[in-house]
Order: structure tokens, then C-alpha cells, then sequence
């Protein structure tokens, strides 16, 4: 028993007595630092693109002459309509955080084509006289417009939005024509065959947005949207007869708004922040 206490003892010498062994050589033990926390919501500011189609409508044609300085003369629109057409946008924008952001964007929208009928009833000196008018023309504008939008979550990349704009629109007419029966001056005083210059008109313009955004990366947004658009009013030049013996004043084109599908785009200038290359944590025990 005491050889073996004394064959112990001997062995934990010899190991005290190796240079380097004050401590074992173990294998580093490697802490690796936890994850950088990303923000999903890609902040910052945007660049945005967007092109759609245009339903759009008036409320009223209006001749300032002809509907109000005629006596006994009334005036009904059984046709008013335009041809669909074609939107292109570009704007700038600023996302606060997951849920607000804003945008202003320019806008040209492409000439469509308007043709409307109005049936005129006047007096005559056989009784009433009913004589068609058809119009037709082509509106462009320019819009621009300061918005507004409320991301109403994310799910599976998807994010539903709803949001509102306020600008201003500038509104052309061309190609005006006033196409109807008799000749040369008319009917009872009443241009059935003319045309007016083309005219720009500035108005207030609003509008109002829903749709959904897909993330395909953190750094680029679509979207698919609808927007209701307030265009204000437009109007024509002075509207002339064909042979220029009657001046009846310009055509108002009153109420005009749109009905838009948009597809857009978003690139996000600040994309989100990838976690950092920490060099390892090495600690030795």
C-alpha cells in the first residue's frame, strides 16, 4: 500500500516538472457573438416607378354660350365618355417605419380620346326644333402629387395599404371638334359645326389609394394598387365655327376624374443593415 501511495506521488511530480503544463491544453473553446438585429422594414428613403391604366370620366360638358345664352334653348348629355388610357409616374419617398411612409411623385398621363352626343331643344318659329350634337377630342395631363400611406401589416411579404395624395393637375384639351346638323352658323344660332384650340387648365387634384406591396428583397418593393383620382376641370380654346362666323367661347369640361390600376415598383436607397463580421470570441480555459 505504501508503494502505491508513493508510485502516485512520483507520477504527479513528473508532471508538475514538464515546462507548459501549468495548464491544460485544451481545444479553445469559441463564443460566437449572438445575431445582429435586422430591421425588416427597410426604412429610409425610396425611389418609386409606376405605370397603370386610366378609366376616366367627366361630370358635365359646358358651353357658357350656348347652355345659359340661348333663350329657351336646353341642353342634355346622353354621351360622355373617354377611351381608357395610360399612366407613367416616378417619385422620391421617406419610410418612417413599418407601418407610415410618404412619396411625391410626378406624373404624365397619355392622351385619351373623348366623344360625347348632347341632344338641344330650342324654340323655332314652327314650334321646337331637336337637333343632335357629338363632340369629340383627347385629354393629357400632367399630375403631381404629395401622398400619404398606411402599411397595414406583413404577412408571407405581402402588405395590404391604403393611402391618400393631394397636388395639382394640368389638364389639356386638343383636338376639339363640334360635329352636328346644318351648316355654317347653325341652327337657331347654335355652332353645329366647329372645333377650338387646344387649352391647359391648372386644378387642385386628390387622391385616394388601396393595394398590396410584395417584398421580393429587403432592398425591392412591388406593388399592385388602385387609386380614385380627382382631376379637377379642363377646357377648351375659344370654340369657332368651321368658316369663323361665330365665337362661342371656350368648352368646360367639368368634374373630370380617373379610376386607375397601377403597377409599381419601390427601391429602397438604405437597404436594411446586415449583421456585422465580429471576429470570434476566443477564451481558453
Amino acid at each position: 500500500m505504501g508503494s502505491l501511495k508513493s508510485f502516485a506521488l512520483a507520477g504527479a511530480a513528473v508532471i508538475v516538472s514538464i515546462p507548459g503544463a501549468q495548464a491544460a491544453d485544451f481545444p479553445p473553446i469559441i463564443q460566437n457573438p449572438p445575431p445582429a438585429v435586422v430591421d425588416d422594414c427597410c426604412g429610409g428613403w425610396y425611389l418609386r416607378g409606376d405605370v397603370g391604366f386610366t378609366t376616366q370620366q367627366v361630370g358635365s360638358l359646358f358651353n357658357d354660350q350656348v347652355n345659359s345664352g340661348v333663350p329657351g334653348i336646353t341642353v342634355n348629355n346622353v354621351d360622355k365618355a373617354f377611351d381608357g388610357g395610360t399612366m407613367f409616374s416616378v417619385g422620391v419617398g421617406y419610410q418612417f417605419n413599418s407601418f407610415l411612409r410618404v412619396d411625391v411623385t410626378g406624373e404624365y398621363r397619355a392622351s385619351a380620346n373623348f366623344h360625347g352626343l348632347d341632344i338641344s331643344t330650342f324654340p323655332t318659329n314652327n314650334g321646337q326644333t331637336i337637333a343632335p350634337d357629338s363632340y369629340s377630342a383627347s385629354l393629357s395631363s400632367w399630375v403631381a402629387l404629395a401622398n400619404i400611406y398606411a402599411d397595414l401589416g406583413t404577412w408571407w411579404c405581402v402588405t395590404p395599404f391604403v393611402g391618400a395624395g393631394i397636388g395639382v393637375a394640368y389638364n389639356t384639351i386638343s383636338n376639339f371638334r363640334d360635329l352636328g346638323v346644318g351648316s355654317s352658323g347653325g341652327i337657331g344660332g347654335i355652332v353645329s359645326t366647329g372645333y377650338a384650340n387646344s387649352a391647359t387648365t391648372t386644378s387642385l387634384a386628390w387622391a385616394l389609394y388601396g393595394g398590396l406591396s410584395y417584398k421580393v428583397t429587403p432592398g425591392f418593393t412591388v406593388e399592385l394598387a388602385y387609386r380614385y383620382l380627382e382631376l379637377g376641370s379642363a377646357q377648351t380654346g375659344d370654340l369657332v365655327a368651321f368658316d369663323g362666323t361665330q365665337n362661342l367661347g371656350p368648352m368646360h369640361f367639368r368634374d373630370l376624374t380617373s379610376q386607375d390600376v397601377m403597377l409599381g415598383v419601390r427601391w429602397n436607397l438604405q437597404p436594411a443593415q446586415q449583421p456585422a463580421n465580429y471576429p470570434p470570441l476566443v477564451t481558453k480555459g
